[in-house]
């Protein structure tokens, strides 16, 4: 399983009239998730800028994944959304993506409009927790809860790559779930697969 850590202690509670809408990272079931790090923007320590921008290590894991699905998917039959697409995906939920891969038929671009969309994505990939997480026991409470609402939702495949461990969450409706080591095969769909281990070594980086 993924490494949980202990429960943490809990901070001082800031009114959220005090929080601004633009660090709302995500809403489930009403609640606001901040973006991680939040509490530096009102103490005045960070900009949002600084917290809101994703490591280097976070994009180039996402530009390899992104990389293979582009030369290898079919884009008459699918888009592959990213930039934090957003998803409203209940009453009072609303999630962020890092890559959503949708059907043409579900989501085609004559549908596209400047909202959330509506419709799930066949399969939804996700890269660390850009999240503040301060009202969860551990991340692993946030990644599960999140995960199994947009399986819910219709999502059918959710792949979660968390760095720190280096394992890779996958997820489909039921009680098929499984923590994979990162060094291996994980396929997305049809046959298309990534080894985010096996790339970060041959790229010499000192996370493989």
């Amino acid at each position: 399983m993924i490494a949980t850590k202990s429960p943490r202690k809990a901070l001082p509670r800031i009114p959220a009239k005090k929080i601004p809408a633009s660090l709302i990272y995500e809403i489930m079931d009403g609640k606001p998730i901040y973006y991680k790090g939040y509490r530096d923007v009102i103490e005045l320590k960070k900009t949002k800028a600084e917290i809101m921008g994703a490591s280097t290590l976070q994009n180039f894991i996402l530009q390899h994944i992104l990389r293979i699905l582009f030369r290898n998917l079919d884009e008459n039959k699918f888009h592959i959304l990213t930039n934090e697409q957003g998803l409203h995906v209940g009453l009072k939920s609303n999630f962020s993506a890092d890559i959503a891969i949708f059907e043409t038929t579900k989501l085609p671009v004559k549908a596209a409009d400047k909202h959330y969309a509506s419709v799930p994505p066949k399969i939804q990939i996700e890269v660390d927790i850009d999240a503040d997480l301060e009202n969860f026991e551990t991340p692993d409470a946030y990644m599960y809860a999140k995960t199994e609402k947009l399986l819910d939702f219709g999502v059918e495949k959710m792949i979660w790559v968390m760095s720190a461990s280096k394992k890779v969450l996958v997820a489909t409706p039921g009680e098929n779930w499984q923590i994979i080591d990162w060094h291996k095969e994980i396929e997305i769909i049809d046959g298309i697969s990534f080894n985010i281990g096996k790339y970060l070594k041959e790229q010499e980086s000192p996370f493989a």
